[in-house]
C-alpha cells in the first residue's frame, strides 16, 4: 500500500487527458518507414511526410489493454524472482556510466569490462539490492562486443535477474542467443526470462529505428522490456513538473502501445527517467527533489493503467561518496518506494549525474535501500508484537533485554546497519576512527575478494556458442 501520493486524482486526470492530446493532436514522431506502415495498419494516424504517429483515444485505450498488468522477472536460480505488478518494490542499480570513482586513489578512471563483473558480483552479494543493471561501459572492447560481453560476464557474477541496454538489433541478438543457451532452448528462456532489456525514447516525442526494432525483437521472443523517457525539464520538456510528466506519461504510453501493436501480450514496463535542468547554470540535476518528486508521481499515472513501472530513484550530482550524496540519495529512493514503484532503478552505485559509479556506494546506497524497506515493512501491530504479557511479567522499574519476547523479536523488529557506525566512542576511538565511507571499502574489497568464481561453464559456452567472441 503506497505511503506517498505526490497527485491527487484530479492531479493524475489533468496530466493523462493532456497526454491524451499529445498523442492525438501532435504525436509521436517514428523514424522508419515500415514501423509507419504497421502502425497505421494497426489503426494509428499516420503522417507519412512528417514522420509523425497520432493515436486516438479509443484506439490507445484498447492496444494497451493489451499489455500485462502482472508479469515475473525471473531470476536464472528461482530463488530471486521478481513479481511485477503485486505492489512489491524491487530496488536495483544503474547503467552503462563511462568512469569509476576509485575512493582508496581519490580519482576517477574509465570503466572497464571488469567493473562489469565485479559490479555484478557486489549486486549478487548485497541482499537489499534485488536485480542487476549492466553498470558500466567497457572501455577495452569494440562496440561490436559490448553488450555480448556485457552480459555473458553478468550472468557469470550473479544469478538475480539481469537487465541492460543494448544500442542496436544486433546487440539484442547477441544478448537473446546467449541467455536461449544458458537457459537450454529458446522455449525455456521464452517460459522464464532471466535477462531484460531496456530502450529509450528520445525526448521530445520521438522513437527512432534502433529502439523500435529492439521493441519488435524483445515482444516477439518473449524478452521483457522497458521504453523509458528521460525528459529534462527546462531542456526537452517543459520547465513545469506538471507539463513534463505530460509529456513522459505520453511517451511512455506511446512506447507501450508501440510495443503491443508490435507483439499483443508483450511484457512491457511503463519506463520514467524524468529529471530537471539547473536553469541558473544549464546544469543537469538528476539528483534533484523535483526527480524523486516526478518519479512518484510516474508511478501513480503507471497504476492508472495497471502497468508494471520501471521508475528512477537514488541518484546525486556529487562527485564522491559524501554528505550530498546521501541526503540525494536517500530522498529519490524512498519517495519511490514510498510510492509502490515496481522497479526502482539507478538506486545504488551512481555518481556524478548517473556518469559515474563507485564500488563504495553500492555498499552505502545498499543499507539506503535496506532502511527504506524497513519503513516500507510497516509496524506490525497484533496480540503478540503489543507485549503485554512481557509488559505485565516485567513490571515497573524491569529490563526486557533477557527477555524471550525481546530474543523472538530482535531480527525481525530492527535493522541492523553496516556500514553505518554503532560505537560507544571510547570503542570508536580504540578501532581507528571508522566511518561509513571506509567502512564500505573494506567490505567491497572483501567481498570482491571472496567471489570470484564463476557460475557459467566457460569453455562450455565458447565451444557451443559460436557466437561468443572475446570473453
Amino acid at each position: 500500500m503506497p505511503f506517498y501520493q505526490p497527485l491527487t486524482p484530479e492531479d493524475i486526470k489533468q496530466i493523462d487527458d493532456t497526454a491524451h492530446r499529445i498523442l492525438e493532436d501532435v504525436g509521436i514522431h517514428i523514424c522508419d518507414g515500415v514501423f509507419l506502415d504497421e502502425l497505421k495498419t494497426a489503426g494509428a494516424m499516420v503522417d507519412y511526410d512528417s514522420e509523425w504517429v497520432r493515436f486516438s483515444a479509443d484506439w490507445l485505450g484498447e492496444v494497451l489493454s493489451r499489455a500485462p498488468s502482472r508479469f515475473t522477472l525471473h531470476s536464472r536460480d528461482g530463488q530471486k524472482d521478481l513479481f511485477l505488478g503485486e505492489g512489491k518494490v524491487y530496488f536495483t542499480n544503474g547503467g552503462r556510466v563511462f568512469r569509476l570513482y576509485d575512493a582508496e586513489a581519490d580519482d576517477y578512471r574509465l570503466t572497464l569490462l571488469r567493473d562489469v563483473a565485479q559490479t555484478a558480483r557486489l549486486v549478487d552479494h548485497l541482499k537489499h539490492l534485488d536485480f542487476y543493471i549492466i553498470a558500466c561501459q567497457a572501455h577495452d572492447l569494440a562496440p561490436e562486443s559490448y553488450h555480448l560481453n556485457d552480459f555473458y560476464h553478468a550472468l557469470n557474477c550473479t544469478t538475480k535477474h539481469v537487465m541492460g541496454g543494448c544500442d542496436n538489433l544486433d546487440g539484442v541478438r547477441q544478448v537473446w542467443e546467449l541467455a536461449s543457451f544458458i537457459a537450454g532452448g529458446e522455449d525455456k528462456l521464452r517460459e522464464k526470462p532471466f535477462v531484460s532489456i531496456i530502450t529509450n525514447p528520445i525526448s521530445p516525442l520521438t522513437i527512432e529505428a534502433n529502439t523500435l526494432n529492439i521493441l519488435a525483437f524483445c515482444g516477439k521472443y518473449g524478452i521483457p522490456v522497458t521504453c523509458a523517457p528521460a525528459p529534462i525539464a527546462g531542456a526537452t520538456s517543459p520547465a513545469t513538473l506538471a507539463g513534463t510528466l505530460a509529456q513522459m506519461h505520453a511517451e511512455s504510453l506511446a512506447g507501450v502501445a508501440i510495443t503491443q501493436v508490435l507483439a499483443p501480450g508483450a511484457k512491457v514496463l511503463y519506463g520514467a527517467v524524468p529529471a530537471i535542468m539547473d536553469l541558473r547554470n544549464m546544469e543537469f540535476a538528476i539528483g534533484s527533489v523535483e526527480t524523486g518528486m516526478m518519479n512518484a508521481a510516474a508511478v501513480q499515472l503507471a497504476k492508472l493503467y495497471h502497468l508494471p513501472v520501471y521508475a528512477s530513484g537514488g541518484v546525486t550530482e556529487a562527485k564522491k561518496p559524501d554528505i550530498q550524496a546521501g541526503c540525494e540519495k536517500t530522498l529519490t529512493i524512498l519517495l519511490t518506494g514510498m510510492v509502490a514503484a515496481d522497479c526502482v532503478h539507478l538506486a545504488a552505485g551512481m555518481l556524478d549525474s548517473g556518469n559515474a559509479i563507485s564500488y563504495e556506494q553500492y555498499i552505502i546506497d545498499n543499507e539506503v535501500i535496506g532502511m527504506v524497506k524497513r519503513v516500507l515493512a510497516g509496524i506490525s501491530v497484533n496480540q503478540v508484537t503489543l507485549g503485554f504479557d512481557v509488559i505485565k511479567k516485567v513490571g515497573p522499574g524491569g529490563n526486557y533485554v533477557t527477555e524471550d519476547h525481546t530474543i523472538e523479536h530482535m531480527l525481525d523488529e530492527f535493522f541492523y546497519p553496516n556500514p553505518s557506525v554503532r560505537l560507544n566512542f571510547d570503542i570508536w576511538q580504540e578501532a581507528g576512527q571508522p566511518d561509513m565511507l571506509s567502512s564500505a571499502r573494506v567490505q567491497a574489497q572483501q567481498i570482491l575478494q571472496d567471489n570470484k568464481g564463476d557460475l557459467l561453464a566457460r569453455d562450455l559456452i565458447r565451444n557451443a556458442f559460436q557466437g561468443i567472441q572475446n570473453v
